[in-house]
């Protein structure tokens, strides 16, 4: 599976919802941890920064993803970053990703989804320093 597609997979899981680039970095980062090996991974190299676990890659194939057609970046003149979601090719395309995988790592992905975007920003980013508290080393959060 190559970068793109565990991206897709990934956001597939949240049924065309939007995700914010914290939402994005913790769900790959969290599925990079826990299921990389079962699915060909690991795929990115994160690192401790300023609100945890990040890999600037993953912004450049969001923007590629959307240059592609298969990613819509919705920005807010309100807010600083973009939410980002699939666009109806990019969901069939992850669906497809995400359903050839093995079932516990889908379902898996499947409830990170789910509970990385039912935590605000500060609850995100709280819990993945409570559970990797090495990725907290050069963050400007306070919890």
């Amino acid at each position: 599976m190559e970068k793109k597609e565990i991206i897709l997979g990934a956001l597939a899981a949240g049924n065309c919802d939007m995700h914010t680039p914290v939402q994005i970095q913790k769900l790959l980062f969290l599925i990079d941890k826990n299921i990389a090996q079962s699915i060909g991974g690991p795929f990115f190299d994160f690192q401790p920064y300023a609100y945890g676990p990040f890999d600037k890659q993953i912004c450049d194939l969001l923007g590629l993803l959307n240059q592609e057609g298969d990613v819509e970046a919705i920005r807010n003149p309100s807010l600083k970053w973009v939410k980002y979601r699939l666009t109806a090719q990019g969901q069939k395309k992850g669906e497809k990703i995400i359903n050839s995988i093995g079932k516990d790592a889908k379902e898996y992905i499947v409830k990170l989804s789910k509970f990385v975007r039912s935590l605000n920003f500060a609850e995100l980013v709280s819990a993945i320093y409570k559970a990797y508290p090495e990725m907290r080393i050069n963050s400007v959060f306070q919890d």
